[in-house]
C-alpha cells in the first residue's frame, strides 16, 4: 500500500479521487481502450488496475493512457491477459509483499518470502518467465544495483515491467536510515533510457518516471524482443 505522501491526506485523496473519475471517463469513451473488462483504482497517485484484457497491446495501450495522467506516479496492474495471469515477483520482498500472490524472494526467511536467496546474485528465474517484478525500497540498499536491473531485464517477458520505487534523495528517508548506500532522483533513470553516443541502445523504456518529494517512482518495460526504446518524445515527458 502507498502511504498518501507529503501533500497531505486530505489533499492526496482528493488528487486520487479526480485521477479515478479521469480513468473512468477514458475506459467509457476512448475508443482504444473502451469495453475492456478492468477496473481501476488510484492509490496515492498509483493506478492498481484489475481485470482481464483479451491482448497483450490492450494493456500496453492502457498502461501508456494511464500513465500519461498528470499526478500519476506509477501503474500497477494485476490484469489476465488471454485468460492468462501475471506472474508477479517481489524482490527483497520481507515480512510485506505488494500482492499476496506475487513470488517474494528475500536473503532472510520472513513473511513474506517465497524464495529464499539473494536478489544481489543472478536470481532463480528463467529468462523471459515473469511478467512483473516489483523493487519496492530494494536498490538504495545495495551498493551495486546495476546487474540486479541487468537480471530484471533478462527475466522479464516482452512487454513485462520493473516496478521501483525509492526514497528521493532530498528527502529526510534517504538518509535516515543508514543502510541506504544509494541515492536516487527522476534522472538516475534517465541513464538506463536514453540512447548515448557509441553505446549500445538503451535496455530500458520508461513507461512512467515520477517523484512525490518523498520517493521516486519509476515503471521500467525491458527493450528487448523488437521492443523498441523510447523516442524524443516519451523521454521528454519525464527526464531533463
Amino acid at each position: 500500500m502507498i502511504m498518501s505522501g507529503p501533500m497531505g491526506d486530505g489533499r492526496a485523496q482528493l488528487a486520487d479521487r479526480a485521477l479515478n473519475g479521469a480513468a473512468a471517463a477514458m475506459l467509457r469513451h476512448d475508443d482504444r481502450i473502451r469495453g475492456l473488462e478492468v477496473r481501476v483504482r488510484f492509490d496515492g497517485g498509483v493506478a492498481h488496475v484489475e481485470g482481464e484484457v483479451g491482448h497483450a497491446r490492450e494493456l500496453m495501450c492502457l498502461r501508456e493512457l494511464l500513465a500519461g495522467l498528470s499526478g500519476v506516479h506509477a501503474v500497477w496492474d494485476r490484469v489476465h491477459v488471454a485468460g492468462r495471469r501475471p506472474r508477479v515477483v517481489d524482490l527483497g520482498a520481507g515480512d510485506t509483499k505488494q500482492y499476496d500472490e506475487s513470488v517474494g524472494i528475500d536473503r532472510r526467511v520472513a513473511a513474506g518470502v517465497d524464495v529464499v536467496a539473494d536478489v544481489r546474485q543472478p536470481l532463480p528465474l528463467a529468462s523471459s518467465s515473469v511478467d512483473q517484478f516489483f523493487a519496492v525500497h530494494v536498490l538504495e540498499h545495495l551498493l551495486d544495483y546495476l546487474p540486479v536491473l541487468d537480471d530484471c531485464h533478462r527475466a522479464l517477458r516482452p512487454g513485462g515491467v520493473l516496478h521501483v520505487i525509492s526514497p528521493h534523495w532530498r528527502h529526510v528517508n534517504a538518509v535516515a536510515d543508514p543502510t541506504h548506500l544509494r541515492f536516487f532522483d527522476v534522472q538516475t533513470f534517465k541513464h538506463f533510457c536514453v540512447p548515448r553516443p557509441g553505446s549500445p541502445a538503451p535496455l530500458w523504456y520508461p513507461l512512467c518516471v515520477s517523484v512525490d518529494r518523498a520517493s521516486v517512482f519509476a515503471d521500467l518495460m525491458p527493450v528487448k524482443h523488437n521492443f523498441q526504446p523510447a523516442n524524443e518524445l516519451q523521454i521528454a515527458r519525464f527526464f531533463d
